[in-house]
């Protein structure tokens, strides 16, 4: 691989970085290959179909699916920021990437991660709403609340990584530009640094603690609330009504916390390369792809939404 390098001195001005991928394959390079276009496919398609139905079904024009709306199509640039240039290291091997294409991913990466935390804890507080203030509800989360809180999450997803971006790719990088892993992360790419990186590595400690931990927080603190107020409703009938409409989301909750905090809350000098590209598959490739999966196949309302706009488009095509 032929690697665009400027001499600056004793340093190297890196214009170019090298994605190693998942190292060698023993043959399965192929195989991957499949099953990760595959789980891209789905993911799309899935998310998609959730876009176009709570589009078209008036029935989902409310507080809880407008959210959904906004985190189905977060997903979907979510995982496209990562899967092709994955998929390419899969196809011809160790894949360059330019400096501004590797900043570039770094940075939308991180922005739709830190929106993907401050949309699950909007989330989270309109079901603390719907079922705690049952009655207040239509009128604390009207359409005005929700843009705020969709728009804000949007916009502090956006400026949030822009203090880290800034940070590590001053660093100077000497000639090493080989990252070893399937996108622009901070862990590997912090490896390359000629210098100390402790001061960007604090830094965005610190930012990621604050992004991660108080929407994490509020989405707890919500649910606390949620089960105390189930749990003093009379009928076994009514709790199971009321948990099935956040049950959905306590799933996602979990399975996106759960991978990111594993990858995440260990320090960089001791990961493991091999478990951190594992771990970073689960939150990058696949949870997105269950998210649409346990959102259409555990709500009623969306799975009913969904039959009508199959009827709709089967009629459609006969006539």
């Amino acid at each position: 691989w032929h690697l665009n390098l400027t001499d600056m001195g004793n340093l190297t001005m890196i214009k170019e970085f090298l994605l190693l991928g998942f190292g060698s394959l023993h043959g399965l390079q192929f195989f991957l290959f499949a099953i990760f276009l595959g789980i891209y496919v789905v993911t799309l398609l899935g998310n998609i179909l959730i876009l176009t139905v709570i589009s078209s079904d008036c029935s989902l024009q409310t507080p809880m699916y407008f959210f959904l709306f906004n985190f189905s199509f977060l997903e979907i640039w979510y995982t496209t920021s990562i899967v092709p240039k994955m998929l390419q290291t899969l196809l011809s091997g160790p894949e360059v990437i330019s400096f501004a294409g590797c900043v570039a991913q770094f940075y939308f990466f991180g922005s739709m991660a830190v929106v993907e935390c401050f949309l699950l804890a909007a989330m989270s507080y309109d079901r603390y709403l719907a079922i705690c203030s049952p009655l207040r509800y239509p009128s604390l989360m009207n359409l005005h609340t929700c843009v705020l809180l969709a728009g804000g999450s949007w916009l502090g997803g956006f400026l949030t990584p822009v203090v880290t971006v800034t940070m590590t790719f001053q660093l100077p990088f000497c000639a090493a530009y080989e990252i070893d892993h399937f996108f622009c992360d901070l862990a590997p790419v912090l490896k390359l640094a000629c210098s100390d990186p402790e001061t960007v590595e604090k830094t965005t400690f610190l930012m990621a603690s604050f992004v991660t931990m108080v929407p994490f927080l509020l989405t707890v603190a919500s649910y606390i609330c949620i089960v105390a107020a189930v749990l003093r409703i009379p009928s076994a009938a009514g709790k199971q009504r009321a948990f099935s409409t956040c049950s959905s989301h306590l799933i996602v909750v979990t399975l996106y916390y759960g991978t990111l905090g594993t990858v995440y809350a260990i320090p960089t000098a001791t990961q493991a390369t091999a478990l951190n590209k594992i771990f970073s598959l689960l939150y990058t490739v696949v949870t997105p792809m269950i998210n649409p999966i346990v959102y259409s196949l555990r709500n009623k309302d969306v799975k009913k939404a969904v039959r009508t706009l199959l009827s709709r488009w089967a009629y459609s095509k006969e006539t």
